[in-house]
C-alpha cells in the first residue's frame, strides 16, 4: 500500500470513529480490554505491513479507546477536540515541522505568534506577555517556577545559570492546602523538599483564607490557583496578590481550567487575576484543543526567555521562539490548534462555550439535589461534587455509573471522605446528554440508596 492511500485509509477509519462518537460506550468494556493482548507480541525480525500495522491498530485498539471525545466523559476536565482544531491537527501531522523558531518553520512560528497574542487577549492578562505552548500544566508549571526562582535569586545578585543552587539564598514557598498535586509535582521535580513548603489554609470552599496567608516576603513564591479541582473555586486573587506583589513575591497563578472563566460572564470569579506574574492553563481541558496541549504565560517577557534561553551556535532565535519559552527545543506547534480554535469561535464563542457548561453543571447538581443526593460544593463553575448516602453507597453508585458505559466520572476524596466529581467540558455535550446523566444517576441511587 502506498503512503497516501495508507493515510486515506487513516482517515476512513478515523471517520467511522468520529461517526460513532455519540453511540461509544464512554468506558471500554471487559472484551475491549481484553483485545489488548494483541498488542503484547515479540519485536518481529522482519516488518509487517504498514496496511496490517494500521488494521490492528484500528480493529484491536478503537474498542479499547475512552470516549473522552464524546458527550457523555465527565471525568478529569477533559475537553472533546474542536472541529477546527482536530482538522488543523490533521494537516500538521502532514507537515511534520520542527518548531524551534522561525528558521525551523516560519510558519509555526508566525501562527504561535498570532496563537500567544489571542490566548493574552481572550483572557484579559497584561499586554506583551510571553506564552510558551507546551505539554501540560505540568511541565508549564515547571517551566513558570523555573521563571520565577530565577528572578528572585536575581534581585539578590545570585546568577542561578552561572552559580546553581547551592549556596543561594533560600526561596520560599507558599501554596494552598489544596493545591493540585501537578504543582507539588512540580515544585518537587525542582528541588523544593514538601516539607519546607509553607501551607495556607484554606475555608470550607477550598479557597485561601486570606486572614490565614502567611508572610511573604521578596524571596517567596505564592501559589494560588483559578479552579479548584473538586469544588471550582477560586482562590481571592484580589485580596491575596496586592499584599503579595507589596511584599515583593512572586504569584503564580495555577489556572489549568479555571482560568477560562476569565473569557466569559464568568470573569468577576477572577478579578485581580491579572496583577500575579504568571500563569498556566491546558488548551486541551476547557478550549477543547486536541491532546497535548497547555500554556505556560509570564508577565515579564524576559524573565521566561532567559530562564528557558536554548539558543545554540547553530540555531538562535528571537526572544519569543518557541524553544526559548519551552523545556522542549525539539517540538511540535502546539499552539497551532489553539490559534484554530480560537479563530473558528471568535471571543463570543468562547464565551459561550464556557457560559454553557457552567449552565450544564447548574443542571446538573439541580437534578441531583431533586433526587436526595447532597451536592457538596456552590457549583460556581463546570464542576458538581456529589456524594450519596453513606461511603459505601457513594462508591457502589460511582462504579454502577461506569460499568453501565452510558457515561464516565470518576472518584474523589472532600474534606475525609469519598465522593465523586461530574466536570463538563465537552463541545459536544447537550442538555439531552446532562439529563440522561441525571436520569441514570436517579435510577441508581433507588437501586443503592437505602
Amino acid at each position: 500500500m502506498d503512503e497516501l492511500a495508507l493515510l486515506a485509509d487513516a482517515d476512513r477509519r478515523a471517520h467511522a470513529y468520529l461517526a460513532a462518537t455519540n453511540a461509544r460506550r464512554a468506558y471500554p468494556d471487559a472484551a475491549a480490554l481484553a483485545g489488548l493482548a494483541a498488542f503484547d507480541e515479540p519485536l518481529p525480525d522482519t516488518g509487517r505491513p504498514a496496511d496490517d500495522v494500521l488494521c490492528l491498530l484500528d480493529e484491536r485498539g478503537t474498542p479499547a479507546t475512552v470516549a473522552s471525545n464524546g458527550p457523555n466523559y465527565y471525568g478529569f476536565v477533559i475537553g472533546a477536540t474542536l472541529p477546527a482544531a482536530a482538522a488543523a491537527e490533521r494537516l500538521m501531522l502532514a507537515w511534520d515541522q520542527c518548531a524551534s523558531s522561525f528558521a525551523n518553520s516560519p510558519v509555526a512560528a508566525t501562527i504561535e505568534r498570532q496563537a500567544a497574542r489571542w490566548v493574552v487577549d481572550v483572557l484579559g492578562l497584561p499586554e506583551g506577555s510571553a506564552v510558551g505552548f507546551g505539554t501540560s500544566a505540568t511541565a508549564c508549571t515547571l517551566v513558570a517556577l523555573v521563571a520565577a526562582r530565577r528572578a528572585l535569586l536575581a534581585r539578590k545578585g545570585w546568577d542561578v545559570d552561572e552559580d546553581g543552587l547551592i549556596g543561594a539564598p533560600e526561596v520560599k514557598v507558599v501554596i494552598s492546602e489544596l493545591a493540585h498535586i501537578t504543582v507539588k509535582k512540580a515544585l518537587r521535580v525542582l528541588g523544593f523538599g514538601m516539607k519546607r513548603l509553607v501551607v495556607a489554609p484554606v475555608d470550607a470552599h477550598g479557597r485561601i483564607d486570606p486572614a490565614q496567608l502567611p508572610p511573604l516576603d521578596d524571596m517567596t513564591i505564592l501559589c494560588v490557583q483559578a479552579g479548584e479541582v473538586n469544588t471550582g473555586e477560586f482562590d481571592p486573587f484580589a485580596a491575596l496578590i496586592p499584599p503579595a506583589k507589596a511584599a515583593g513575591a512572586w504569584v503564580h497563578v495555577d489556572g489549568a481550567f479555571g482560568l477560562w472563566a476569565r473569557a466569559s460572564s464568568k470573569r468577576a470569579l477572577t478579578d485581580g487575576i491579572d496583577g500575579a506574574d504568571s500563569w498556566t492553563t491546558d488548551g486541551h481541558k476547557w478550549l477543547n484543543t486536541p491532546y497535548d496541549g497547555a500554556m505556560v504565560i509570564c508577565r515579564d517577557a524576559a524573565a521566561l526567555a532567559t530562564a528557558m534561553n536554548s539558543d545554540a551556535v547553530y540555531l538562535s532565535g528571537a526572544q519569543d521562539a518557541q524553544k526559548n519559552l519551552n523545556l522542549e527545543f525539539s517540538r511540535r506547534a502546539r499552539g497551532i490548534p489553539v490559534w484554530a480554535a480560537l479563530r473558528s469561535l471568535g471571543r463570543a464563542g468562547v464565551a459561550t462555550m464556557v457560559e454553557r457548561h457552567c449552565v450544564q453543571a447548574a443542571r446538573v447538581a439541580d437534578g441531583l439535589r431533586a433526587a436526595g443526593y447532597d451536592v457538596l460544593n456552590r457549583v460556581v463553575l463546570n464542576q458538581v461534587l456529589v456524594r450519596a448516602g453513606t461511603d459505601d453507597e457513594t462508591a457502589a453508585i460511582r462504579e454502577a455509573a461506569q460499568a453501565s458505559g452510558e457515561v464516565w466520572f470518576g472518584a474523589t476524596v472532600w474534606q475525609g471522605r469519598p465522593a465523586f466529581r461530574i466536570s463538563v467540558s465537552s463541545w459536544r455535550t447537550e442538555d439531552t446528554h446532562i439529563d440522561r446523566l441525571v436520569a441514570l444517576l436517579t435510577e441508581l441511587r433507588g437501586v443503592h440508596v437505602r
